[in-house]
């Protein structure tokens, strides 16, 4: 299909995006890589008044080091992060997990801060940035504010985006000490939306699990924190019978849906599952 008339804005600055968002009347809609975006335009699942097109803007691409966090730029595309040295050696949990998104023109084209700002809880990043604890950079008309990843997405498709802000960059902290990390993801075909993922950085210390951090993809309106599995981790010896028992707990105050692909009650159970191998491989067992 068509989508219907449009007015387009292709800024080349932060500012001028802002500005072109407040001119751009009651409906406008953001254009990162438009893979998300194009789809529902065409069905006309969403007639946006004005769309402001950021592929002009230089100042949102790229990954910097920032002294005690990596900062990937908004616009940066999905194959660059996973091809980012800096992302690598800080954050190999996001390249790990940014390699199973869609397919290699997606990801060509798709970029990190729109997958984010969309907040998909069957996409990949959500529950990753959860993971370690990143904050979301957004600039609006009064200046810029620093959001918590544990604030940021609100519900489905919901972000702490208000009206009239962009997203403009995202904080990954570089974590301190032995830290593993390891995504896993069920989906039914390759390519796929996730069933459910899970996202896992583990500290370890002395045959111990000092830390353990895990986000989970799909299991409910928003990607979440298995905290009770967290807290049953944590001082846990690093052997498989403490993990498989702390990774009973990961699906503990979830609310998965039950739809065409799974049931509450089996998207619970690979919750426990794939907790079990993401903690297990990030531990290095």
């Amino acid at each position: 299909m068509i989508p219907a008339p449009f007015q387009y804005a292709r800024p080349t600055t932060v500012e001028e995006a802002l500005q072109a968002i407040a001119d751009g009347g009651d409906d406008v809609k953001i254009l990162a890589g438009g893979q998300s975006l194009i789809p529902v335009m065409r069905l006309r699942l969403a007639a946006p008044e004005t769309v402001v097109d950021l592929g002009r803007v230089a100042e949102l691409r790229g990954v910097r080091d920032d002294g005690d966090a990596i900062v990937v730029g908004a616009m940066t595309t999905h194959s660059d992060v996973i091809r980012d040295p800096l992302v690598q050696q800080y954050a190999p949990l996001v390249a790990e997990a940014t390699e199973t998104v869609a397919d290699r023109q997606v990801r060509a084209r798709g970029t990190f801060g729109g997958a984010l700002a969309h907040a998909d809880p069957a996409g990949d990043l959500p529950a990753v940035a959860l993971a370690l604890d990143a904050e979301f950079v957004i600039a609006g008309p009064e200046g810029r504010r620093t959001v918590p990843a544990a604030e940021f997405f609100v519900d489905y498709l919901t972000t702490a985006l208000e009206e009239g802000e962009l997203l403009v960059e995202v904080r990954i902290p570089e974590l301190a000490g032995d830290w593993g990390m390891r995504y896993e993801k069920f989906n039914r075909v390759a390519q796929a939306w996730s069933i459910v993922a899970v996202a896992a950085a583990v500290r370890r210390e002395d045959g111990h699990i000092a830390e353990a951090r895990i986000g989970l993809t799909n299991m409910g309106p928003t990607p979440l924190r298995a905290s009770a599995a967290e807290a049953a981790l944590a001082g846990a010896a690093a052997s498989p019978d403490a993990i498989a028992a702390a990774a009973r707990s990961a699906a503990e105050g979830t609310s998965p849906s039950s739809d065409l692909n799974a049931q509450a009650d089996y998207r619970q159970h690979l919750a426990q599952v794939l907790t079990r191998r993401a903690v297990s491989a990030a531990a290095g067992l």
